[in-house]
Parts: C-alpha cells; sequence; structure tokens
C-alpha cells in the first residue's frame, strides 16, 4: 500500500483539500484500497479544529466530503510512515525538513512539482480564493495520481 501524507501550514485548507480530492480520485478509480491518504500541519495553531468553511464549500460543489477531519500535527514519525510527504509551499517543505532532519529518502516535495511546475499552492486563508487553490490541488493530485500508476516514483522535473 502506498501512504500519501499532505501538509501545510494550519491542516484546515490546502492539505485537507488535497487529502479529500485525492481520496475522490483513489474511490473512483478503484484503487481507494491501493493507496492511504492523510493530511497533517506544520504548526499547532489549528489543532482539532475541522477544515475551514470556504475548503468544505468547495470540495462539496465536487460532491467531496470532508466530514470528521480535524486538525493534526505532522510529527517527526511520520517519516518512516509514509512513501510521499507532500507540501503545499516552500515554507512548509523548510519546517518539514527541519522537523524530519533532512530527507534522506526523498520522500519530500511540493505538490505542484508533480504536474512539473515550480510554483506553490497559494494559502486561501490569507488569499480567500478557494477556486485558485482548489484548481491547483486537483492539478497536482491529478499529475500524482497518474505518476504513481505509471511506476514513476518522483514529481515532474520542471
Amino acid at each position: 500500500m502506498t501512504k500519501i501524507l499532505f501538509v501545510c501550514h494550519g491542516n484546515i485548507c490546502r492539505s485537507p483539500m488535497a487529502e479529500f480530492v485525492m481520496k475522490d480520485m483513489l474511490k473512483k478509480q478503484g484503487l481507494d484500497k491501493c493507496f492511504y491518504v492523510a493530511s497533517a500541519a506544520t504548526s499547532s495553531e489549528e489543532l482539532g479544529n475541522p477544515p475551514h468553511r470556504g475548503a468544505r464549500l468547495r470540495l462539496e460543489r465536487e460532491g467531496i466530503s470532508c466530514a470528521g477531519k480535524t486538525a493534526v500535527r505532522l510529527r517527526k514519525e511520520d517519516y518512516a510512515q509514509y512513501d510521499y510527504i507532500i507540501g503545499m509551499d516552500e515554507w512548509n517543505k523548510r519546517n518539514m525538513l527541519r522537523l524530519f532532519g533532512g530527507d534522506p529518502e526523498h520522500k519530500i516535495s511540493l505538490l505542484l512539482e508533480w504536474a512539473g511546475e515550480a510554483g506553490e499552492v497559494a494559502d486561501p486563508w490569507y488569499t480567500g480564493d478557494f477556486e485558485t487553490t482548489y484548481r491547483d490541488v486537483f492539478k497536482g493530485c491529478t499529475a500524482i495520481l497518474s505518476k504513481l500508476k505509471n511506476g514513476k516514483k518522483q514529481p515532474g522535473i520542471f
């Protein structure tokens, strides 16, 4: 089973959006039993809170529920437990590298790298733009699924 962990700052906007978009894609393709997908935060300020209302509403428009999800914190042990640890921006990546003490197994990447892009997924907590965030998350998750189904283990080179 392939294990994927999506990571953002608070685990209430971008990473839960990616978690549930990916779960939905996997289920629709009959691959949900082959993957374990979760999300976590690099900070502790939102722990225990549900996904942001804007993220929930945007997912609901696609028929995707994130009911029951609450923000959890990334742990040092997560490095050994996941095959792919995918952050939304460079700040997340720096925090992950610091917590894990590096990335000796090359598990850490940024979501849009999988789609062959150098950009970051903007945080709708600050921008208020859940639509753009959703489009970037969908693009990244689509690319991850395509690459992993085709046996590619790394994000695209841009």
